[in-house]
Protein backbone atom coordinates (compact mmCIF):
# COMPACT_ATOMS: atom_id res chain seq x y z
CA UNK A 1 0.00 0.00 0.00
CA UNK A 2 1.16 3.47 -0.99
CA UNK A 3 0.20 6.68 0.97
CA UNK A 4 1.46 10.44 -0.23
CA UNK A 5 2.51 12.85 1.65
CA UNK A 6 4.85 15.88 1.88
CA UNK A 7 7.13 16.67 4.84
CA UNK A 8 8.77 19.53 6.36
CA UNK A 9 12.55 20.64 6.07
CA UNK A 10 14.39 22.83 7.78
CA UNK A 11 17.99 23.76 8.20
CA UNK A 12 19.69 22.15 10.96
CA UNK A 13 23.39 23.06 12.68
CA UNK A 14 27.20 21.77 11.62
CA UNK A 15 29.41 22.89 14.26
CA UNK A 16 32.50 23.30 11.57
CA UNK A 17 33.10 26.82 10.05
CA UNK A 18 30.85 26.53 7.21
CA UNK A 19 27.81 27.29 6.22
CA UNK A 20 24.17 25.99 6.94
CA UNK A 21 22.71 25.41 3.11
CA UNK A 22 19.37 26.12 1.99
CA UNK A 23 17.23 22.92 0.81
CA UNK A 24 17.45 25.21 -2.91
CA UNK A 25 21.18 23.73 -2.81
CA UNK A 26 20.20 20.02 -2.87
CA UNK A 27 19.42 20.70 -6.49
CA UNK A 28 22.46 22.52 -7.44
CA UNK A 29 24.13 20.86 -10.42
CA UNK A 30 27.46 21.66 -8.16
CA UNK A 31 26.59 19.38 -6.27
CA UNK A 32 28.73 16.28 -5.71
CA UNK A 33 27.44 13.94 -3.14
CA UNK A 34 24.65 13.20 -1.21
CA UNK A 35 25.27 11.51 2.17
CA UNK A 36 21.85 11.15 3.97
CA UNK A 37 22.05 10.28 7.79
CA UNK A 38 18.09 9.01 9.29
CA UNK A 39 17.93 9.87 13.11
CA UNK A 40 16.04 7.85 15.67
CA UNK A 41 13.86 10.00 18.39
CA UNK A 42 12.30 7.75 20.08
CA UNK A 43 14.88 6.03 21.57
CA UNK A 44 17.85 6.87 24.02
CA UNK A 45 20.89 5.31 25.89
CA UNK A 46 21.04 6.37 29.63
CA UNK A 47 24.10 4.85 31.88
CA UNK A 48 23.77 1.93 29.65
CA UNK A 49 20.26 1.31 29.35
CA UNK A 50 17.86 2.09 26.51
CA UNK A 51 14.92 4.03 27.40
CA UNK A 52 11.90 5.14 25.44
CA UNK A 53 11.20 8.59 25.19
CA UNK A 54 7.86 9.93 26.32
CA UNK A 55 6.54 12.57 23.31
CA UNK A 56 9.28 12.18 21.32
CA UNK A 57 9.99 14.92 18.09
CA UNK A 58 9.49 13.00 15.14
CA UNK A 59 12.26 10.88 13.41
CA UNK A 60 13.85 12.48 10.78
CA UNK A 61 16.59 12.45 8.17
CA UNK A 62 19.40 15.16 7.53
CA UNK A 63 20.76 15.72 4.09
CA UNK A 64 24.55 16.30 3.85
CA UNK A 65 26.83 17.48 1.15
CA UNK A 66 29.93 15.12 1.48
CA UNK A 67 31.01 16.83 -1.91
CA UNK A 68 32.61 19.47 -0.09
CA UNK A 69 35.40 20.07 2.40
CA UNK A 70 34.00 20.36 5.34
CA UNK A 71 30.95 18.56 4.21
CA UNK A 72 27.70 20.88 4.63
CA UNK A 73 24.26 19.80 5.87
CA UNK A 74 21.61 20.88 3.65
CA UNK A 75 19.00 20.74 4.94
CA UNK A 76 16.38 18.18 7.74
CA UNK A 77 12.55 16.30 6.22
CA UNK A 78 10.34 14.29 9.28
CA UNK A 79 10.63 10.70 8.13
CA UNK A 80 10.17 7.68 10.39
CA UNK A 81 13.20 6.08 11.25
CA UNK A 82 14.49 2.97 13.68
CA UNK A 83 17.93 2.41 15.07
CA UNK A 84 16.99 -0.98 15.62
CA UNK A 85 18.40 -2.83 13.00
CA UNK A 86 22.12 -2.59 11.02
CA UNK A 87 22.87 1.40 9.91
CA UNK A 88 22.39 0.31 6.41
CA UNK A 89 18.25 1.57 6.74
CA UNK A 90 18.88 4.29 4.27
CA UNK A 91 19.60 4.01 0.42
CA UNK A 92 19.98 6.29 -2.33
CA UNK A 93 19.42 6.21 -6.06
CA UNK A 94 22.26 5.71 -8.01
CA UNK A 95 21.02 9.52 -9.60
CA UNK A 96 20.75 10.66 -6.40
CA UNK A 97 16.90 11.54 -7.62
CA UNK A 98 15.36 9.90 -4.41
CA UNK A 99 16.34 7.98 -0.59
CA UNK A 100 15.40 5.65 1.04
CA UNK A 101 14.46 5.31 4.82
CA UNK A 102 13.10 2.25 6.44
CA UNK A 103 11.38 1.87 10.10
CA UNK A 104 12.11 -1.35 12.04
CA UNK A 105 10.26 0.25 14.97
CA UNK A 106 7.34 2.97 15.90
CA UNK A 107 6.05 3.84 19.46
CA UNK A 108 3.13 1.77 20.27
CA UNK A 109 -0.62 3.33 19.84
CA UNK A 110 -1.60 1.27 22.79
CA UNK A 111 1.08 1.97 25.33
CA UNK A 112 3.66 5.07 24.54
CA UNK A 113 6.34 3.70 26.66
CA UNK A 114 7.28 0.71 24.83
CA UNK A 115 7.96 0.21 20.86
CA UNK A 116 6.59 -2.24 18.43
CA UNK A 117 7.72 -3.50 15.13
CA UNK A 118 6.97 -0.94 12.18
CA UNK A 119 6.70 -1.86 8.43
CA UNK A 120 6.95 1.25 6.29
CA UNK A 121 9.54 2.33 3.70
CA UNK A 122 9.43 6.04 3.51
CA UNK A 123 10.31 7.77 -0.37
CA UNK A 124 11.97 11.14 -0.19
CA UNK A 125 12.58 13.32 -3.27
CA UNK A 126 15.50 14.29 -3.35
CA UNK A 127 15.28 16.98 -6.60
CA UNK A 128 12.32 18.41 -5.18
CA UNK A 129 12.52 22.20 -3.53
CA UNK A 130 12.07 21.57 -0.81
CA UNK A 131 13.03 17.83 -0.55
CA UNK A 132 10.12 15.91 0.89
CA UNK A 133 8.41 12.67 1.76
CA UNK A 134 6.64 11.43 -1.53
CA UNK A 135 5.55 7.77 -0.61
CA UNK A 136 4.99 5.71 2.33
CA UNK A 137 5.34 1.46 1.02
CA UNK A 138 4.48 -0.94 3.36
CA UNK A 139 6.79 -3.68 3.03
CA UNK A 140 7.67 -6.43 5.72
CA UNK A 141 7.74 -6.51 9.55
CA UNK A 142 10.61 -4.47 10.72
CA UNK A 143 12.47 -3.80 7.75
CA UNK A 144 15.87 -3.39 8.39
CA UNK A 145 18.61 -2.82 5.53
CA UNK A 146 17.76 -1.60 1.83
CA UNK A 147 19.80 -1.13 -1.12
CA UNK A 148 19.05 -0.25 -4.73
CA UNK A 149 20.19 -2.15 -7.68
CA UNK A 150 23.09 -0.44 -9.44
CA UNK A 151 20.88 0.18 -12.25
CA UNK A 152 18.94 1.66 -9.80
CA UNK A 153 15.65 -0.53 -11.59
CA UNK A 154 15.29 -3.03 -8.09
CA UNK A 155 15.11 -2.34 -4.46
CA UNK A 156 15.76 -5.10 -1.88
CA UNK A 157 14.28 -4.59 1.68
CA UNK A 158 15.55 -7.35 4.50
CA UNK A 159 12.63 -7.69 7.00
CA UNK A 160 14.19 -8.52 10.24
CA UNK A 161 10.70 -9.60 12.14
CA UNK A 162 9.51 -11.94 9.56
CA UNK A 163 12.18 -13.37 8.11
CA UNK A 164 11.45 -12.48 4.58
CA UNK A 165 13.13 -9.87 1.76
CA UNK A 166 10.79 -7.47 -0.14
CA UNK A 167 11.54 -6.74 -3.87
CA UNK A 168 10.34 -3.71 -4.87
CA UNK A 169 10.90 -2.00 -8.77
CA UNK A 170 11.39 1.25 -8.83
CA UNK A 171 9.99 3.44 -12.37
CA UNK A 172 11.44 7.05 -12.01
CA UNK A 173 10.63 8.00 -8.36
CA UNK A 174 7.37 5.18 -8.06
CA UNK A 175 8.21 2.12 -6.20
CA UNK A 176 5.89 -0.82 -6.71
CA UNK A 177 5.67 -3.88 -4.34
CA UNK A 178 6.43 -6.97 -6.46
CA UNK A 179 7.34 -9.77 -4.20
CA UNK A 180 9.19 -10.95 -1.31
CA UNK A 181 11.14 -13.81 -0.71
CA UNK A 182 11.48 -16.11 2.43
CA UNK A 183 14.57 -17.27 4.04
CA UNK A 184 14.16 -19.83 6.04
CA UNK A 185 11.72 -19.31 9.22
CA UNK A 186 10.26 -15.96 10.79
CA UNK A 187 13.23 -16.35 12.88
CA UNK A 188 16.18 -16.65 10.19
CA UNK A 189 16.42 -12.45 10.80
CA UNK A 190 17.38 -10.69 8.10
CA UNK A 191 19.22 -7.96 8.71
CA UNK A 192 20.54 -6.20 5.30
CA UNK A 193 20.69 -7.27 1.38
CA UNK A 194 23.84 -6.10 -0.60
CA UNK A 195 23.66 -6.24 -4.36
CA UNK A 196 26.91 -7.11 -6.46
CA UNK A 197 28.19 -4.52 -8.93
CA UNK A 198 27.30 -6.76 -11.58
CA UNK A 199 23.84 -6.51 -9.97
CA UNK A 200 23.38 -10.74 -10.57
CA UNK A 201 23.54 -11.84 -6.98
CA UNK A 202 22.66 -10.58 -3.54
CA UNK A 203 24.13 -11.52 -0.13
CA UNK A 204 21.87 -11.60 3.05
CA UNK A 205 22.92 -11.22 6.56
CA UNK A 206 20.64 -13.11 8.92
CA UNK A 207 21.58 -12.67 12.39
CA UNK A 208 18.61 -14.68 14.00
CA UNK A 209 20.39 -18.31 12.20
CA UNK A 210 23.82 -17.37 11.45
CA UNK A 211 23.70 -17.26 7.82
CA UNK A 212 24.61 -15.09 5.08
CA UNK A 213 22.45 -16.02 2.10
CA UNK A 214 23.02 -15.81 -1.65
CA UNK A 215 20.26 -14.52 -3.62
CA UNK A 216 20.45 -15.14 -7.82
CA UNK A 217 18.85 -11.54 -9.43
CA UNK A 218 17.69 -11.46 -13.23
CA UNK A 219 15.64 -8.73 -13.83
CA UNK A 220 12.98 -8.83 -11.38
CA UNK A 221 13.11 -11.99 -10.65
CA UNK A 222 14.56 -12.75 -6.91
CA UNK A 223 15.55 -16.39 -6.00
CA UNK A 224 16.97 -17.92 -2.75
CA UNK A 225 19.65 -19.84 -4.26
CA UNK A 226 19.84 -21.91 -1.01
CA UNK A 227 23.66 -21.81 -0.73
CA UNK A 228 24.78 -19.79 1.88
CA UNK A 229 27.69 -19.04 4.91
CA UNK A 230 28.33 -19.31 7.84
CA UNK A 231 30.84 -16.62 9.31
CA UNK A 232 30.07 -15.80 13.08
CA UNK A 233 27.58 -15.41 15.73
CA UNK A 234 24.80 -12.89 14.10
CA UNK A 235 25.94 -11.67 10.92
CA UNK A 236 25.10 -7.94 10.61
CA UNK A 237 26.18 -5.12 8.46
CA UNK A 238 27.52 -6.21 5.22
CA UNK A 239 29.02 -3.92 1.92
CA UNK A 240 30.51 -5.39 -1.41
CA UNK A 241 33.42 -3.82 -2.99
CA UNK A 242 33.13 -2.28 -6.66
CA UNK A 243 35.27 -4.16 -7.67
CA UNK A 244 33.07 -7.05 -7.10
CA UNK A 245 35.86 -8.98 -5.41
CA UNK A 246 35.32 -9.39 -2.29
CA UNK A 247 32.45 -8.36 0.83
CA UNK A 248 32.92 -7.51 3.72
CA UNK A 249 30.27 -8.14 6.97
CA UNK A 250 30.20 -7.35 10.69
CA UNK A 251 28.97 -10.09 13.59
CA UNK A 252 27.70 -8.54 16.29
CA UNK A 253 28.11 -11.73 18.82
CA UNK A 254 26.83 -12.26 21.69
CA UNK A 255 26.97 -9.10 23.63
CA UNK A 256 28.56 -10.02 26.57
CA UNK A 257 31.92 -7.92 26.33
CA UNK A 258 33.73 -10.72 24.41
CA UNK A 259 35.59 -9.40 21.15
CA UNK A 260 33.47 -9.39 18.42
CA UNK A 261 34.78 -10.52 14.32
CA UNK A 262 34.28 -8.69 10.83
CA UNK A 263 34.97 -11.56 8.31
CA UNK A 264 35.55 -11.15 3.98
CA UNK A 265 33.71 -12.86 1.66
CA UNK A 266 35.98 -14.04 -1.36
CA UNK A 267 33.08 -13.24 -4.18
CA UNK A 268 35.21 -14.64 -6.88
CA UNK A 269 35.05 -18.51 -5.65
CA UNK A 270 31.50 -20.16 -6.74
CA UNK A 271 29.37 -20.17 -4.42
CA UNK A 272 31.25 -17.60 -2.15
CA UNK A 273 33.01 -18.18 0.21
CA UNK A 274 34.06 -16.53 3.80
CA UNK A 275 37.74 -16.73 3.71
CA UNK A 276 39.57 -14.16 6.71
CA UNK A 277 38.08 -12.98 10.02
CA UNK A 278 39.81 -10.72 11.96
CA UNK A 279 38.63 -9.49 15.74
CA UNK A 280 37.73 -6.14 16.55
CA UNK A 281 36.52 -5.61 19.62
CA UNK A 282 33.04 -5.35 21.27
CA UNK A 283 30.43 -4.85 18.49
CA UNK A 284 31.19 -3.88 15.64
CA UNK A 285 28.08 -2.63 13.55
CA UNK A 286 28.40 -0.68 10.17
CA UNK A 287 30.69 -1.57 7.28
CA UNK A 288 30.97 0.28 4.25
CA UNK A 289 33.56 -0.15 1.57
CA UNK A 290 35.79 2.63 0.41
CA UNK A 291 34.38 3.53 -3.38
CA UNK A 292 37.39 1.83 -4.88
CA UNK A 293 37.14 -1.38 -3.15
CA UNK A 294 40.56 -0.65 -0.87
CA UNK A 295 39.86 -0.08 1.94
CA UNK A 296 36.46 -1.09 4.58
CA UNK A 297 35.44 1.32 7.61
CA UNK A 298 33.84 -0.46 10.90
CA UNK A 299 32.33 1.43 13.41
CA UNK A 300 33.09 -0.18 16.99
CA UNK A 301 30.36 0.79 19.75
CA UNK A 302 33.54 -0.63 21.88
CA UNK A 303 31.47 -0.81 25.20
CA UNK A 304 30.59 2.95 24.75
CA UNK A 305 26.75 1.88 25.17
CA UNK A 306 26.89 -0.18 28.86
CA UNK A 307 26.60 1.12 32.04
CA UNK A 308 29.58 2.70 33.58
CA UNK A 309 29.97 0.12 36.35
CA UNK A 310 30.29 -2.72 33.55
CA UNK A 311 33.66 -4.11 33.27
CA UNK A 312 33.74 -3.65 29.38
CA UNK A 313 32.62 -0.16 29.44
CA UNK A 314 34.56 2.70 27.48
CA UNK A 315 34.03 6.25 26.96
CA UNK A 316 34.05 6.35 23.00
CA UNK A 317 33.61 4.36 20.41
CA UNK A 318 35.63 3.74 17.44
CA UNK A 319 36.33 3.82 13.49
CA UNK A 320 38.23 0.91 12.28
CA UNK A 321 39.60 0.86 8.73
CA UNK A 322 41.30 -1.97 6.88
CA UNK A 323 42.88 -2.16 3.96
CA UNK A 324 41.83 -5.03 1.50
CA UNK A 325 44.91 -7.09 0.36
CA UNK A 326 43.65 -9.90 -2.10
CA UNK A 327 41.54 -11.98 0.42
CA UNK A 328 42.93 -10.51 3.54
CA UNK A 329 41.85 -7.97 6.13
CA UNK A 330 45.16 -5.57 7.49
CA UNK A 331 44.32 -3.17 9.73
CA UNK A 332 45.18 0.57 8.35
CA UNK A 333 44.00 3.22 11.20
CA UNK A 334 41.48 3.56 13.75
CA UNK A 335 40.21 6.52 15.65
CA UNK A 336 37.77 7.46 18.64
CA UNK A 337 34.48 8.64 18.28
CA UNK A 338 31.43 9.38 19.70
CA UNK A 339 29.45 6.52 21.56
CA UNK A 340 27.05 4.12 20.26
CA UNK A 341 28.67 4.20 16.79
CA UNK A 342 26.17 3.34 14.10
CA UNK A 343 26.89 4.22 10.48
CA UNK A 344 29.75 4.92 8.12
CA UNK A 345 30.19 6.56 5.10
CA UNK A 346 32.63 7.74 2.39
CA UNK A 347 33.42 10.47 0.13
CA UNK A 348 34.05 9.97 -3.38
CA UNK A 349 37.77 10.67 -3.18
CA UNK A 350 38.10 8.63 0.15
CA UNK A 351 39.94 11.26 1.83
CA UNK A 352 36.56 12.00 4.46
CA UNK A 353 34.40 9.96 6.37
CA UNK A 354 31.28 10.21 8.42
CA UNK A 355 30.79 8.15 11.28
CA UNK A 356 27.42 8.22 13.41
CA UNK A 357 27.21 8.33 17.13
CA UNK A 358 23.46 7.86 18.51
CA UNK A 359 24.64 8.68 21.88
CA UNK A 360 25.76 12.04 20.77
CA UNK A 361 23.32 12.97 18.34
CA UNK A 362 25.98 13.69 15.76
CA UNK A 363 28.22 12.44 12.80
CA UNK A 364 32.29 12.51 13.19
CA UNK A 365 34.17 13.75 10.39
CA UNK A 366 37.08 12.12 10.16
CA UNK A 367 40.02 12.63 7.55
CA UNK A 368 41.86 9.82 5.94
CA UNK A 369 45.14 9.80 4.00
CA UNK A 370 46.21 5.98 3.86
CA UNK A 371 47.87 5.88 6.70
CA UNK A 372 45.77 7.98 9.59
CA UNK A 373 42.32 8.74 10.35
CA UNK A 374 41.58 11.30 12.82
CA UNK A 375 38.30 13.68 13.44
CA UNK A 376 38.42 17.10 12.32
CA UNK A 377 34.86 17.69 12.90
CA UNK A 378 31.52 17.12 14.40
CA UNK A 379 27.90 17.52 12.59
CA UNK A 380 24.74 17.73 15.43
CA UNK A 381 21.71 16.45 14.09
CA UNK A 382 18.66 16.52 15.75
CA UNK A 383 18.22 12.54 16.92
CA UNK A 384 19.78 9.86 17.77
CA UNK A 385 22.09 8.75 14.46
CA UNK A 386 20.94 5.56 13.61
CA UNK A 387 21.22 4.78 10.13
CA UNK A 388 23.46 6.68 6.96
CA UNK A 389 24.32 6.00 3.61
CA UNK A 390 25.84 7.84 -0.10
CA UNK A 391 25.26 6.29 -3.44
CA UNK A 392 27.63 3.19 -3.73
CA UNK A 393 29.11 1.83 -6.74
Amino acid sequence: MMKIGAQRISCSVLVLPALCLTAVALVSPALAQIAVSANDNKVVNIDGVNKIVENPAPDNATIIDLGVSPPKVLGQVDVPASVVGPPQSVAIAPDESIALVVASTKIDPADPKKTVPDNKLSVIDLKASPPAVIATVEVGVSPAGVSFSPDGKLVLVANRGDGTVSILTVAGKTLTLVGKIALGDAKSGPCHVAFTPDGKQALVTRDGDHRISVLSVDGTKVEDTKAYMVAGIRPYSISISSKGDVAVLTNQGGGQGDTDIVSLIDLKKNPPRIVDTVSVGQIPEGATMSPDGSHVAITIQNGSNRPKTHQAYNDHGLVMVYRIEGTKLALAAQAKVGGWGQGVVWSKDGKTLLAQSMLDKSLDVLSFDGKQLQVVGKIKVPGGAAGMRTVEK
